[in-house]
Parts: structure tokens; C-alpha cells; sequence
């Protein structure tokens, strides 16, 4: 590969394009699916343009067949504080993505949006703890089967901004977060680091040139959110050829 590689992660993957890292992530999908037959999986999703582009690939016809879809619950790791018909919803991105897959209603399962602030991250929570089991998380027994994230220019991932409160939650696993650091600034939830953390597999998912700073940035030590992400399981970065290289 031509130019200066950024030092990435231990574990990361880098390739070709925006296309590939979704195909990869799809494989990692059905891959996990097969673990444990018969049992639910459960995916917590990322907004962004890359996981949409791999909903819409997980809804295609290279796809659709190979998954599981009776088993599968589909969680948010963040959401605005907007109908779910906005255009700025993740509820939205998602469903138009998916659009023709044979998800159940009762398997979706997306942040209440409608009320106050503070309720809808109670409300969330409740709803994780429900479909767990149980009121603790035990690292033995992930949450989430599968966590997507994406990465922000500013280093946030999900909703967890620099300088926010929700940084430091460690009993909730859903936060509220009433000033987001960028544009749209509406208030949001997001999944705390905890929540994030219970998972059998993460994946951060990062693409474009317009990442390469915030990479350089991690590269080198800074104490972004992105950087705070820990996983039980296995967390991989899977990167485009033009967010590794400089």
C-alpha cells in the first residue's frame, strides 16, 4: 500500500474500501450466528454510513438467506432524541437499510424517543436488563452477541462525547445526554461503557479519509472516548484502505 501507514490498533484489519469492511462484518455476523444454533443473538447497532451500508448488505440477496433472522435482536448503542420517522433517527437509518428483511417486530427492539430525556434512558435500560436476565452484567455471560461502533472525527463513539458526564457512568447502562459535541445538537441516548463492554464481539467500524486524523490521534496515546472501549470478547477494528493510510 502506497503512503504512511498510521499505527494502528493490535487488533485491526484494513481493507480495500467502505464495501469490503461491511462484507467483513457481514461474515463476522453469520459466522457468530452458527456458534450456538438455536440460541438468540443479540447485535447492538451503530449509526453512520458504514453500518448502514452493512444493514443493506445484511438485507441483500448475498445475505438474506444466511442469517437467522427469527434469532436475532437488533439493539441501538445510541440514538437522537427525535421521532423515529426523522431523518436524523437511527430507528429510520436502520429500517431503511433493512428494508425487505424478515426482521419480527418483537426482535427490534430501538430507543423510546417519544418522552422526556431521562425517562427514555430509564425506560432503555429497563428494557436491557429485561431481555438479560438479570439486574448485574456478569463478563461470563455477555449482553450483546455482536457490538457495532463507528468512530467520530471528534473521537466519540456511539454517543459518549468528550468532556460528557456519561463517560463516567458505571452502574446505568443507558445515559442521557443532553448536549451532543456535534451537529445534530439534539439530546441523545447512548449505551455507557459497561453496556458497550458486554459483548461476546466487538467491531469498530471506520472508513474515509476523514477518519485518519482522529486514528493519528488515538495512535498516539489520546485519551478519546473510542479509546475507553473495552470488550469481554474480541474487539477488532476493521478500517478502509483511506482512514489506515495517510
Amino acid at each position: 500500500m502506497g503512503g504512511a501507514t498510521i499505527p494502528l490498533p493490535a487488533q485491526a484489519e484494513v481493507f480495500p474500501d467502505a464495501d469490503a469492511v461491511a462484507r467483513a462484518a457481514a461474515d463476522r455476523l453469520v459466522a457468530l450466528c452458527s456458534r450456538d444454533p438455536g440460541a438468540p443473538v443479540a447485535v447492538c447497532l451503530s449509526g453512520g454510513s458504514t453500518p448502514k451500508r452493512l444493514y443493506a448488505l445484511l438485507a441483500g440477496p448475498d445475505y438474506v438467506g444466511a442469517l437467522p433472522w427469527e434469532r436475532l435482536h437488533w439493539f441501538f448503542g445510541d440514538d437522537r432524541l427525535v421521532p423515529w420517522d426523522d431523518a436524523a433517527s437511527n430507528v429510520r437509518m436502520a429500517r431503511d437499510a433493512f428494508a425487505g428483511a424478515p426482521i419480527p417486530e418483537e426482535r427490534f427492539h430501538p430507543m423510546p424517543t417519544a418522552d422526556g430525556l431521562a425517562a427514555a434512558a430509564s425506560a432503555y435500560d429497563r428494557t436491557l436488563r429485561a431481555f438479560y436476565g438479570a439486574a448485574r452484567l456478569d463478563p461470563a455471560r455477555p449482553l450483546f452477541d455482536l457490538v457495532l461502533l463507528g468512530l467520530g472525527e471528534d473521537g466519540h463513539t456511539a454517543s459518549l462525547f468528550p468532556g460528557q458526564p456519561a463517560l463516567t457512568e458505571t452502574e446505568a447502562w443507558v445515559a442521557p445526554v443532553p448536549e451532543a459535541g456535534l451537529a445534530p445538537f439534539v439530546p441523545r441516548l447512548t449505551l455507557t461503557f459497561p453496556a458497550l463492554a458486554s459483548a461476546r464481539e466487538s467491531l469498530f467500524l471506520v472508513t474515509g479519509a476523514g477518519k485518519r486524523e482522529t486514528l493519528r490521534r488515538l495512535a498516539a496515546g489520546e485519551d478519546l472516548p473510542a479509546r475507553r472501549v473495552t470488550s469481554h470478547g474480541r474487539l477488532t477494528w476493521l478500517l478502509d484502505r483511506a482512514a489506515a493510510e495517510g
